[in-house]
């Protein structure tokens, strides 16, 4: 067999492997972490360790860290070098949207910036709802007509927000449990909670891809073996 012929074989392994490398699924670590871009057209008051006012601009949302009952948010400029505030958010399946990125907000009084109330990321059936200081949430529950998480004190430290009591305020500015307000996703139940926390898909498929290289290359050298020894 000519050398041209050997040359041939083990293109046609290289070839195989890039088909298997394009065939693969893209990684999506935004589905991970729900990386969310959205554009303010005026000022907006979000909560969190860190609470301001937000001016009107561009933003990313992101999940920290999430538990079976509770999600932690982070806000950051556009090109995500600041984090804003860190928010303690509770995922409630009784604010149904529609299938794309949609945030709600609470009424607020005139000349005031309206305050966050959901996030709703593409794909999720639920709102993200966000949980304000108890003086916040009392005010705005009145304001509203409808209840408002609460904590009663934020955590200096964003960690602590795994653990600290939430609850639910109502308009009369009674405490209740949060579980009359809020309603667990089907998906976000404690026995998922119990199971190891998934790792960024970013590099999930490299072990696939040193394999179908190694399976590649072997085959092309056999090829080339073969084809030395019938010449």
């Amino acid at each position: 067999m000519k050398q041209i012929d050997r040359f041939k074989m083990v293109a046609v392994s290289v070839c195989l492997f890039l088909a298997a490398l394009a065939s693969l699924p893209s990684a999506k670590a935004d589905e991970w972490n729900r990386k969310t871009t959205v554009t303010f057209s005026a000022p907006v008051e979000v909560p969190g360790v860190g609470a301001q006012t937000l001016p009107a601009g561009t933003y990313v949302f992101k999940i920290a860290d999430s538990l079976a009952d509770r999600h932690i948010v982070q806000i950051f400029n556009e090109d995500e070098t600041h984090v804003f505030t860190t928010i303690l958010a509770i995922p409630n399946y009784r604010l149904k949207s529609t299938d794309k990125t949609v945030m709600t907000f609470r009424e607020r009084a005139e000349g005031q910036p309206e305050a966050i109330r959901a996030w709703f990321y593409p794909g999720r059936q639920w709102g993200e709802e966000f949980v304000y200081p108890k003086y916040r949430a009392v005010e705005l529950a009145k304001l509203t007509n409808e209840p408002v998480l609460a904590v009663a004190e934020l955590p200096t430290e964003p960690a602590a927000l795994k653990e600290v009591p939430v609850e639910a305020i109502t308009p009369a500015g009674e405490e209740v449990p949060v579980a009359q307000v809020v309603e667990a996703p089907p998906v976000e139940t404690a026995a998922a909670a119990a199971e190891p926390k998934p790792m960024p898909k970013t590099a999930s498929q490299m072990p696939l891809l040193a394999l179908i290289g190694l399976l590649s290359l072997g085959a092309g050298f056999a090829l080339w073996t073969f084809s030395k020894r019938t010449a």
